[in-house]
């Protein structure tokens, strides 16, 4: 006998299409298979999103007012609430929080005749652009989470470790997944003035905890002649490093790209991809650079090791990702290559993933 089809809403994100980062595209993957097998999805966008339609790919779309640009990080506490008020006005049989940071002090509202279900995202407190004030703020926020959501998502068994022996809640696994492409295009690079294999490229949110300084610094500490291009939103720390470095010839600044073809095209003809995360989960970046089939240097930490096994060079330093740009030639990658896309099939494809959250959703509601 056929399950019964659920409604699912999704608060969290920036919306659909993905114009912004990992939880967008977990929002317009999941949304659209669970659609193709037959619930009902809603995913909760801000109205200043560049589409305005009401549906997207079978997707249900409300626009909610969000004030971030005018009230900035405080704007997002109010986008939050207004999307949790909506919710209570229509029944869901799944209410699907992507995030914490935010949404999780809004918890009361959370309708009780709904299953509340929260993921968990990494490990927010731990990032060092934080004062101690907004690191007790976003650990509090952490536990509200656990309040109401009948079970905790995390993308990384090391993250699903940690919240269960703090929260005695239950959590269950499902990381993110990756979708390897069908073709590039060097055409891509043509904008720019890329080469392919000319160019080593980091694909990263302006963060210090993603070491993009360490990046540059070790680029040009290394003598490695080859262009070090960083694609990445324009914030504080960006500008500080540009002032710093962008007269350095070799360090190319560019804002995000959201044309996923292009951005394919553009990890898959580097010369080397650097994954400089070192705090979080299951990083999306990394997931999308191995399914390019990307020559990946990774920054040493539990969570990308999980992730990468021995399919990467790792480095813990400045000086070691020096010798990597300067020891290049002498590294064996096409071998990692093929594991990684061996990885991406067997853990991380997105149909596995849809497959985790439906099997989530059924035994969170009982049917």
């Amino acid at each position: 006998m056929d399950k019964k089809k659920l409604s699912v809403a999704i608060i969290g994100s920036r919306g659909i299409p993905n114009r912004y980062g990992g939880f967008e595209a977990l929002a317009e993957e999941l949304s659209g298979r669970l659609v193709s097998r037959g619930h009902q999805v809603l995913v909760y966008t801000p109205d200043d999103h560049p589409l305005k339609d009401k549906s997207w790919n079978g997707v249900e779309r409300v626009l909610i007012s969000n004030p971030e640009r005018k009230f900035g990080t405080f704007g997002q506490f109010i986008y939050d609430l207004n999307c949790n008020l909506h919710s209570r006005k229509r029944h869901f049989d799944i209410i699907l929080h992507l995030g914490y940071t935010s949404d999780s002090v809004w918890y009361r509202l959370w309708k009780k005749d709904s299953v509340q279900l929260v993921n968990m995202d990494g490990q927010e407190w731990a990032r060092s652009k934080y004062s101690s004030a907004v690191k007790g703020f976003l650990r509090l926020a952490e536990r509200l989470a656990t309040r109401r959501s009948r079970y905790l998502v995390a993308d990384s068994p090391i993250i699903e470790e940690y919240l269960t022996g703090k929260y005695l809640v239950p959590v269950r696994y499902i990381a993110y997944g990756a979708t390897i492409p069908e073709h590039y295009s060097p055409d891509a690079l043509q904008e720019w003035g890329l080469t392919p294999d000319e160019y080593d490229l980091v694909v990263a949110r302006m963060e210090p905890e993603n070491n993009i300084e360490m990046a540059i610094r070790a680029k040009l500490e290394s003598g490695d002649p080859v262009p070090l291009l960083i694609i990445g939103n324009d914030n504080k720390y960006r500008q500080s490093l540009q002032k710093t470095f962008g007269s350095e010839g070799l360090i190319i600044f560019r804002d995000g790209v959201y044309d996923r073809g292009k951005l394919d095209s553009i990890r898959h003809f580097s010369r080397i991809y650097i994954h400089g995360h070192s705090v979080g989960g299951t990083n999306p970046s990394l997931l999308e650079a191995m399914a390019c089939g990307c020559r990946i240097v990774s920054h040493n930490n539990p969570f990308n090791r999980y992730v990468l096994g021995t399919n990467t060079f790792f480095f813990s330093n400045q000086k070691d990702l020096e010798k990597c740009f300067i020891d290049y030639d002498h590294f064996d990658f096409e071998d990692l290559i093929g594991k990684n896309l061996n990885r991406i099939k067997e853990e991380y494809d997105w149909n596995h993933v849809t497959d985790g959250y439906e099997k989530l959703f059924y035994d969170a509601t009982g049917i």
